[in-house]
């Protein structure tokens, strides 16, 4: 497969999963903090098209869960109820991609509730966790990424450009952030805040804390770049043409580093979506009611709920997939920007 292939096959599927996460709503059968107390940790339920009696169905349909006789959180399947699996339903109101008020669900059932992921401690929904918990974590490392990028392209370009006791400065700076432990640093952190604080704001505090922390690496990468393309010809005849040094860091240097970047934001989501995961899990990021993949685990934090429902591991599996496709197009990236020559070199033979 050809490089442009490749990069475009990733971009569409992070373009998907992105686009399916940004509309929870609709993909989301219920509210996320909707809550069903007779119902706390309900196993997945199933979908059928063939029923008890082995007759073929067109529509699919569910059976609502029971409990099993001697049991208190043992179910099975009531087979005498055949539910209708109905699409396109209207249910509970949202805000599609943030702003477009709607009613209407990709999926859900009339007179009852369908748990496809099953439900957590409260009776909520983890399919409808899931989605909306996406929204708060790839948000998170999206714009993590966003400030440590723009920060390490900063500092950066004035390392490599400017260079001398600056480069020095910056370089020794970089490296002692290199060498920070940042998890203790942030449970230091988290103990001088207030014990109680909004989900903005906690929100707001993840995505400053591993914006900040992360821009060493970029930073050397990009003073790399900088260091070699200060001294091509064509900005060395810039400069002999009176270009001041805004003009050639916007028209010439800038450009040639958009590579790296790009390349470093295909590594650093995923990173910092893992990174908002652990600070939620931890609970130094965003708390309840708020859902997000990180605080969707704590729950396994309690033994009981680690050995006896499985389906409260799901959350963790939900980054898989994200992570596989940005890893994916970081590779397409490199690639893509880095062309080698083996094979010319190889075509060539002496007449």
């Amino acid at each position: 497969m050809t490089q442009p292939r490749k990069f475009a096959r990733w971009l569409i599927v992070l373009l998907m999963l992105h686009g399916i996460v940004a509309a929870a709503g609709f993909f989301a059968p219920y509210d996320p903090v909707e809550q069903d107390r007779e119902r706390p940790y309900l196993p997945p339920m199933r979908v059928h098209l063939m029923d008890a009696r082995g007759h073929l169905h067109l529509r699919p349909f569910f059976y609502p869960l029971r409990l099993r006789a001697g049991s208190f959180d043992q179910y099975e399947e009531d087979t005498a109820t055949a539910v209708p699996l109905r699409f396109f339903e209207r249910a509970a109101a949202y805000h599609l991609f943030g702003f477009v008020p709607s009613h209407l669900h990709l999926f859900g059932a009339s007179g009852t509730r369908i748990y496809l992921l099953g439900t957590d401690t409260y009776g909520r929904d983890q399919l409808s966790r899931i989605l909306y918990g996406g929204q708060v974590s790839l948000l998170a490392g999206l714009l993590g990424a966003g400030v440590t990028l723009f920060l390490g392209a900063l500092i950066g370009m004035a390392a490599g450009y400017f260079g001398g006791w600056r480069d020095d400065l910056l370089m020794r700076i970089a490296e002692l952030f290199l060498a920070l432990p940042w998890l203790y640093l942030l449970f230091a952190l988290r103990a001088f805040l207030p014990l109680a604080v909004s989900p903005l704001e906690a929100f707001l505090l993840v995505v400053i804390v591993i914006g900040m922390v992360g821009w060493a690496r970029p930073a050397r990468l990009v003073r790399g770049v900088v260091l070699s393309v200060k001294e091509r010809d064509f900005v060395r005849a810039a400069r002999g043409f009176g270009a001041s040094d805004v003009y050639l860091l916007r028209r010439h240097i800038l450009p040639e580093t958009a590579s790296v970047l790009l390349t470093q934001a295909a590594i650093l989501v995923p990173q910092f979506v893992l990174a908002e995961m652990t600070l939620s899990f931890l609970g130094l990021g965003v708390p309840e009611p708020m859902s997000s993949w990180g605080n969707l685990l704590a729950a396994l934090q309690q033994y009981n709920v680690l050995v006896s429902y499985w389906w409260m591991y799901l959350p963790a599996l939900a980054i898989v997939p994200f992570f596989l496709g940005y890893l994916g197009l970081a590779s397409a990236l490199q690639q893509r920007t880095s062309p080698y020559k083996i094979e010319e070199k190889s075509s060539w033979s002496p007449s």
